[in-house]
């Protein structure tokens, strides 16, 4: 018989039933009145969950389209834009700025480590005449397994007056973040993460900073305007079609995270990351990420000396039915990669570590057998 498959990948993320079902429900006009209804729903949901934003926009878009966004609304070709990357997605969000005109400074930031705040004080010390106009900052990176400190790095850049650019494509719900009051100008989300629904819309929350900024912004846009996404919204309805049946899905998921509270959404995620390190650490196995950043939604692990991890994912795959995650860029041929973020629970971080286990067993990795299942069990239990 074939395994039941356990997706455990940083996105896209499992999808609850209940979601599954309101998508199949039939389309209906999204110039209307009960569209309009399920659309102010919806934003207010995702205030809750920006706790809370500025103006919500929704674009039917990947994650990398609200990054895109993010970019063309506020700058100008020749903007000085200091990026504060900590790996594969870090290094997309300062590609965008400068495949779009903007002059990109980059901070050499170690994979696998977060962003020192007093490395950015230090850069934007530098910038005597506040020439740089933008800061671009990744909330949970996903490569590396690594969550920053958004709020010490935002009082940070306050302090200098640049815009604070924030992707939480995978971080918005797993981990606390709190728009408004820590000073956040743009971020973006992505509906395939944390608010478990299928990959193809993006959310972009916008500050009144940001909206001045985006009144003198002079990059080129059409689709993903501001202007014309917030007039229309406005009215309930969006200036094209929007993604009808992931709406459906998104007013059930929207409706889940309230029943379940923001502080027991970040608190089971913080629980599903630690069972995970330690069941891989007392398997012997090597993680990539600063322990004091380490990501409640994703955990990177070296693997072991020997051992191909592409090999070690088709293991699991094929024989246990878990799906694992590969590295990337240059941690390609070094690192695997254990999501646990959106609707994941305790038993599924459980099976997972089982497949690892065997799966590892299988190449021929000495371990011991149940070691690291019991110590997933105690960091749950703990």
């Amino acid at each position: 018989m074939r395994n039941k498959q356990i997706l455990a990948i940083p996105g896209p993320t499992p999808v609850p039933p209940e979601a599954r079902l309101a998508m199949a429900r039939p389309m209906i006009n999204h110039r209307g009145s009960e569209y309009t209804a399920m659309q102010r729903e919806i934003v207010e949901g995702l205030q809750y969950a920006f706790q809370p934003g500025g103006d919500v926009l929704i674009f039917p878009a990947s994650g990398t389209g609200g990054l895109e966004a993010a970019v063309v609304n506020t700058l100008s070709p020749g903007d000085r834009v200091l990026s504060g990357s900590i790996g594969a997605f870090g290094d997309r969000f300062a590609d965008i700025a400068e495949a779009h005109g903007a002059i990109v400074d980059r901070i050499p930031t170690e994979w696998g480590s977060a962003l020192d705040p007093e490395v950015l004080r230090a850069r934007l010390a530098e910038d005597r005449d506040h020439t740089i106009k933008a800061v671009l900052l990744t909330h949970n990176e996903t490569s590396t397994g690594v969550t920053n400190d958004i709020r010490a790095l935002a009082e940070v850049i306050r302090d200098h007056g640049a815009l604070v650019l924030v992707d939480s494509i995978s971080g918005l719900l797993a981990a606390d973040l709190q728009t408004d009051a820590w000073g956040l100008d743009v971020v973006v989300a992505g509906s395939q993460k944390a608010f478990m629904i299928p990959p193809g819309m993006t959310f972009v929350s916008v500050s009144e900073r940001a909206w001045a900024a985006h009144r003198n912004a002079r990059m080129p846009r059409y689709y993903f305007d501001f202007t014309a996404m917030k007039k229309y919204m406005e009215k309930g309805q969006t200036p094209y079609t929007p993604a009808v049946s992931l709406l459906y899905g998104l007013q059930t998921t929207l409706r889940m995270l309230r029943e379940e509270g923001l502080p027991e959404c970040f608190a089971r995620h913080a629980r599903l990351g630690a069972a995970v390190r330690a069941g891989a650490q007392a398997l012997g196995l090597r993680l990539l990420a600063d322990p004091r950043y380490a990501s409640p939604a994703v955990t990177s692990i070296y693997a072991p000396e020997g051992i191909d991890p592409k090999q070690l994912r088709q293991v699991v795959r094929e024989r246990y039915g878990v799906v694992l995650a590969g590295g990337q860029g240059k941690l390609a041929d070094r690192i695997f990669r254990i999501g646990h973020l959106g609707y994941v629970g305790e038993n599924d971080i459980i099976a997972v570590m089982s497949a690892l286990e065997r799966g590892l067993g299988d190449l021929g990795v000495r371990i011991t057998p149940g070691a690291g299942i019991a110590a997933t069990q105690q960091a749950l239990a703990a």
